[in-house]
C-alpha cells in the first residue's frame, strides 16, 4: 500500500495504482472531512469511475443531478461525465474509487498537492494542466476575482 498523499484537508491513499495493474486500474481511498468539496467539477476523457461509500455521506452531482452516496451505495460515472463531490455531514467521509483505465497513479495527487501548496492563491492555469496530463478536464473554474463563484478546489486549509 502506498502512503497517504495530503491535499489541502484531503487524504489520499492509493490501494493499487496504474504501476501495479499494467494501466488497467487506479484503485485508492479518499478521506474527505466535514463541509470539504472533494474537487471542481470535471470529466475523465477515457476513464470510467465507480464510487463506493465506506463510511461517512457524499454528495455527488453527476451532469447537474445531485446523488446522496450512502455507506454501502457505490456510483458508477461514465467517462465524459461532469462530477464533483462534497461531504457537507458532520463527519468524515471515507470512499474507495475506481478508475479504468488507470491513468493517474499517485504522481497525480502528488502533482497536484505541490501546485496547490506552491501559491496562495492557487494558480488555476497551472492546475487544469496537471488535470490535462492526466485525462481530467475540469468543467468550472473559479473566476480569480470571483473566488466564491464556482467550485472549491480540494478542501482547502
Amino acid at each position: 500500500m502506498h502512503q497517504p498523499i495530503q491535499i489541502g484537508k484531503l487524504s489520499i491513499t492509493f490501494l493499487q495504482s496504474r504501476h501495479q495493474t499494467q494501466g488497467t486500474a487506479d484503485l485508492f481511498e479518499l478521506l474527505i472531512p466535514p463541509h470539504a468539496h472533494l474537487n471542481i467539477p470535471h470529466l475523465h476523457r477515457v476513464s470510467d469511475e465507480t464510487v463506493l461509500g465506506m463510511n461517512g455521506i457524499t454528495t455527488w452531482t453527476v451532469d447537474e443531478r445531485r446523488i446522496t452516496l450512502h455507506p454501502g451505495q457505490h456510483l458508477q460515472i461514465p467517462h465524459g461525465t461532469v462530477h464533483s463531490c462534497l461531504n457537507d455531514q458532520q463527519t468524515t467521509a471515507r470512499i474507495i474509487c475506481l478508475l479504468t483505465p488507470g491513468l493517474l497513479g499517485p504522481e497525480y495527487f502528488r502533482e497536484l498537492a505541490a501546485a496547490i501548496r506552491a501559491e496562495d492563491p492557487p494558480n488555476l492555469a497551472y492546475i487544469g494542466s496537471v488535470m490535462a496530463r492526466y485525462d481530467i478536464i475540469p468543467s468550472a473554474v473559479p473566476s480569480p476575482s470571483h473566488p466564491d463563484k464556482g467550485a472549491v478546489l480540494f478542501a482547502l486549509p
